[in-house]
C-alpha cells in the first residue's frame, strides 16, 4: 500500500468522523488482553467540559502502545492534528509496511460512522465496548477498532497493511488492547 493511498485513507476517515451517523449491528467478537498503565498526560485534544481526552495526546499513547515493535515516533495527523496521530513502520523484505493511526474523539458515540457497517461487529477490548470493522474504506489490509470512552466518546485504532485483511484485523486487535488499559476509565 503506498504512502500517497495510506494518507488519503486518514483524511478521508477524519472526515468521515465528523460528517455523518451511521448504526452497527452484527455478532459480538470479544477480545481479553491484560490490562496495562495509565494514560500519558502530554499534549490535548479538544479542550471541552466532557471532553474525557482534554490533557491526552494521541501521539504519546500511541507511541506508548507500539513501544519495542519498530514504528517510528507518532506525528499528527495532517487533517485533524488535535484529536489524531499515525506513524508507518516501512515494509522490509517480503513483510509490508504498517500505518496505524489513533483518533481520540470527544461528543462520538464508538458506533458512529462506521464507514462499512457490513463488515463490523460488536465486541469489546479488555471488557470495553468496541466495533471491530473489516475493511473500512473496502480495501483489503485494512482493519479498525472503535472504543467506547465516555462521556459519548471514542478512540478509534486504524491499521492498514498490505492486503492481508485477516492478519491487519489480528494486528489492530493487538494494538487496540495495548491502548485501551491507556484510555479513561468508562
Amino acid at each position: 500500500m503506498s504512502a500517497r493511498r495510506i494518507v488519503v485513507v486518514f483524511a478521508t476517515l477524519a472526515f468521515a468522523l465528523t460528517a455523518c451517523t451511521s448504526q452497527v449491528g452484527g455478532q459480538a467478537t470479544p477480545s481479553s488482553q491484560p490490562a496495562g498503565s495509565t494514560a500519558p498526560s502530554s499534549g490535548s485534544a479538544t479542550a471541552e467540559p466532557d471532553n474525557p481526552f482534554a490533557a491526552m495526546s494521541s501521539c504519546a499513547i500511541l507511541d506508548q502502545a507500539l513501544v519495542g515493535q519498530g514504528y517510528p515516533k507518532a506525528e499528527p495527523l495532517v487533517a485533524n492534528p488535535k484529536q489524531g496521530c499515525r506513524t508507518t513502520k516501512p515494509a522490509s523484505g517480503d513483510t509490508p509496511g504498517v500505518d496505524v493511526g489513533l483518533s481520540l474523539n470527544p461528543g462520538r458515540g464508538y458506533k458512529e460512522n462506521v464507514g462499512n457497517p457490513n463488515q463490523a461487529s460488536e465486541g469489546n477490548v479488555n471488557g470495553r465496548p468496541a466495533v471491530l470493522e473489516r475493511e473500512p474504506e473496502n480495501s483489503p489490509g485494512q482493519c479498525d477498532v472503535w472504543l467506547e470512552v465516555k462521556p459519548n466518546s471514542r478512540a478509534f485504532v486504524l491499521l492498514a497493511s498490505g492486503s492481508d485483511t485477516a492478519r491487519a484485523c489480528q494486528m489492530v486487535q493487538e494494538i487496540a488492547a495495548k491502548v485501551e488499559p491507556l484510555l479513561p476509565k468508562n
